[in-house]
This record gives structure tokens, C-alpha cells and sequence, in this order.
């Protein structure tokens, strides 16, 4: 007896994936009509990076994670990798093209260090960097789920007494440029790659493909996002800026901030959130983390976790000290780290430093705060 009951669900699956393809496209499209084409192209890049983070599942606070206890250096070798990538690129770029690309450039001082120690243990308790927690939520992760709004509420507090805390003390702004800082950046993330592999459990020290594809496709899309954007890959600052538009619209004065009621940011919350680089790349990550998850499973099936209250108590209060500890460390593992050194900023290597240490708090704060029984 023959079956027909079987080619409907492959029917079903294909229509389904079909229509989240289309669903993206027109997406994009929609943006470049209403925005401008360069800014189409922007949310292209963000869905890349949202299918390539949760596709090839790499991140960054896993990896650390695996590091600190289980010495297991792949996911931080890739990151590594991606950054040398990019730097190879984007330095060069930088020196060629001053007038029109930036990089991710900060000053080290006492708030960027604490912020960027305080960050690091926060994202350990929640299991997500900002790129992480984007990427979580948008593939139906509830920790992830509740942690972004927090998130960027932090974000946009942080901002907004961002001014006070550096007045607190900071170095002027130092870059690697030209070939000499490109072979210095490329020297540390070498010297960084080989302590890990010393470091390395027995068996760990091999690059599995799929990091290695992850790292090349990570920095594709963040030299996209310099070429296109004029600017590094970040995401600390979009999410501030869907908070700050919220207050405006509710009727909230932002004068007394001298961040917010600096010129460029000013401007920024009276235009459209298409016309924001960093808000594209968000939207896009967490657009790209949901099509990869609906193209698995068909919808977002993640169950609710058995967490104690002081669990759920805790992730918000770590969304909260990661949106503002960020703001104060000019960035996260992506603003910071990945396009802080990228793009030859010291701070970015301050920045790596001081949040691998905090890392190393947040984890041994989980089995406190009932958050243990996520790995």
C-alpha cells in the first residue's frame, strides 16, 4: 500500500522555508524604499550576522565560558581569528580612508575598566554578550528573551551619566596604526592564540570547520559593515538609542544628559531608527537568529527553563548591568573587543583583560543564583 501522508510535511517544510527567505528579502527591500538603499544593505549585513552567530552556533561568552573551565580554547581561537581578519583589512582601510571611516576608538580610564570587569561577569549570568542576547532572544531563548529590554534600558542610563564617569579619569585615546600597528595587533592576537593553545586541555587544540567558517563569514559581514556603515560593528549604542526614542516620544526631556543632548545624538532621536546603522545590525541579528531557529523547528519551541525566582531576579538584574557597564566600557565583546581591536583601539585590549577577569567572577556567582543547571 502505497503512502501519500509523507510528501505533505516535506511540501509544508518547503513553502515554510520559502516564506521565511521571502519574508527576509522583503524586508530588506522595505528598508532600502523607505531609507535609502545603503541602509537596505545594512540589515542585510545585521541578517547575515544573525544567521552566521546562531547558524554555525559561535558566539562569544560561551567560548570564554568553555575556557575558564574546561580549557577548551576553540571558540575564543576563533574569535581571534575573525578579528585578525578583519584587522588585516580594516587598519589599512583606516590609514588609506581617514576622512571617511572611523574606528572603534576609546579612551582607557578607571569607569571603561570597571565597566568592561562588571560586564564580563554579568554576560556569564545571563550566558549572552550583546550579540548573544540579541541572538537568544531572536531565537526564543526566555533568559535571553527577558535579559534584552533590560539590556537596553542599561544602555541608555548608562549613556545618559556617561559624561560623569569619564570625568572620573581617563588616558587620551591611543591607536595602532598604519603597517607597524597591524603587525603589533597581529603579534598580540598571535602571542593570545599561542598562551591559549599551551593552555589548552589534551585534545582541545584543534579549529573544528565550523568555527573556522564562522570566523571568515564574521569578518566579511564587519568589513561589510566598515565599507557600507563608514563605522565598525556594534551594538551597545542602538539599543541605548530604542530606549532614549521611547522617552522622547513619552514626552521626557534628555537635556540634562550631555551625551543625549550632544549634537549628532540629538539628531539621531529625532530621525528614523531605519537610518541608524547600529539599530539595523540589531534588528538583523535577532531577525537572522529567528529564521535560523524557524527553519530548524518550524516556530520558537524553546520551554521555559525550572529556574528559582532569585534565577529570573538575577538575569534582570544582570540585563541591567550589562547595558550600562557597556555603555561605560565604550562597547561590548562586539563594540569593544572584536571592533575595538580590529580597528587598532588599545581599549579594546583593556577592554579583553578586564572582562575575561569578570568572566571568571560570573561564573563562580551562577550555582548562587540558581543558574547552574544552564551549561
Amino acid at each position: 500500500m502505497t503512502d501519500t501522508t509523507r510528501p505533505a510535511p516535506v511540501l509544508g517544510r518547503v513553502l515554510r522555508r520559502g516564506g521565511l527567505v521571502l519574508a527576509a528579502l522583503v524586508a530588506v527591500m522595505a528598508v532600502a524604499v523607505l531609507a535609502g538603499g545603503r541602509f537596505g544593505v545594512m540589515l542585510a549585513i545585521g541578517l547575515g550576522l544573525g544567521i552566521t552567530l546562531e547558524g554555525l552556533r559561535f558566539g562569544f561568552a560561551g567560548p570564554w565560558r568553555a575556557m575558564i573551565l574546561r580549557r577548551e580554547p576553540a571558540g575564543l581561537l576563533a574569535q581571534l581569528l575573525a578579528i585578525a581578519l578583519v584587522a588585516t583589512v580594516a587598519i589599512p582601510l583606516l590609514q588609506s580612508h581617514s576622512g571617511e571611516l572611523v574606528g572603534a576608538l576609546a579612551p582607557v580610564g578607571w569607569a571603561m575598566v570597571g565597566g568592561a570587569f562588571v560586564f564580563g561577569a554579568a554576560m556569564q549570568v545571563v550566558l549572552g554578550c550583546g550579540s548573544g542576547t540579541l541572538v537568544n532572544a531572536g531565537s526564543g531563548n526566555p533568559v535571553g528573551l527577558l535579559a534584552l529590554p533590560f539590556f537596553a534600558i542599561g544602555s541608555f542610563f548608562g549613556a545618559y551619566h556617561l559624561l560623569w564617569w569619564t570625568d572620573l579619569g581617563a588616558l587620551p585615546i591611543i591607536v595602532l596604526k598604519g603597517p607597524q600597528g597591524l603587525a603589533i595587533t597581529l603579534g598580540l592576537l598571535g602571542a593570545v592564540a599561542a598562551f591559549l593553545l599551551w593552555r589548552a586541555a589534551p585534545g582541545t587544540r584543534k579549529l573544528p570547520p565550523r568555527l573556522i567558517a564562522a570566523a571568515l563569514l564574521l569578518a566579511v559581514f564587519a568589513i561589510a559593515n566598515l565599507l557600507v556603515a563608514g563605522q565598525p560593528w556594534g551594538v551597545v549604542y542602538g539599543l541605548g538609542l530604542w530606549v532614549a526614542k521611547g522617552a522622547v516620544a513619552a514626552g521626557a526631556d534628555l537635556g540634562g544628559s550631555g551625551f543625549w543632548s550632544a549634537p549628532g545624538n540629538a539628531a539621531r532621536l529625532g530621525e528614523s531608527i531605519l537610518t541608524d546603522y547600529t539599530s539595523l545590525t540589531n534588528f538583523g541579528l535577532i531577525a537572522g537568529a529567528f529564521l535560523v531557529a524557524a527553519w530548524r523547528t518550524g516556530g520558537l519551541s524553546t520551554p521555559l527553563p525550572r529556574l528559582p525566582m532569585r534565577a529570573w531576579v538575577a538575569t534582570v538584574v544582570a540585563g541591567l548591568l550589562l547595558g550600562y557597564s557597556s555603555r561605560l566600557a565604550f562597547g561590548c565583546n562586539v563594540g569593544a573587543f572584536f571592533s575595538g581591536i580590529s580597528t587598532g583601539s588599545l581599549h579594546g585590549w583593556v577592554w579583553f583583560v578586564a572582562a575575561f577577569a569578570g568572566s571568571w567572577l560570573g561564573i563562580r556567582l551562577r550555582p548562587h543564583l540558581g543558574l547552574e543547571a544552564r551549561t
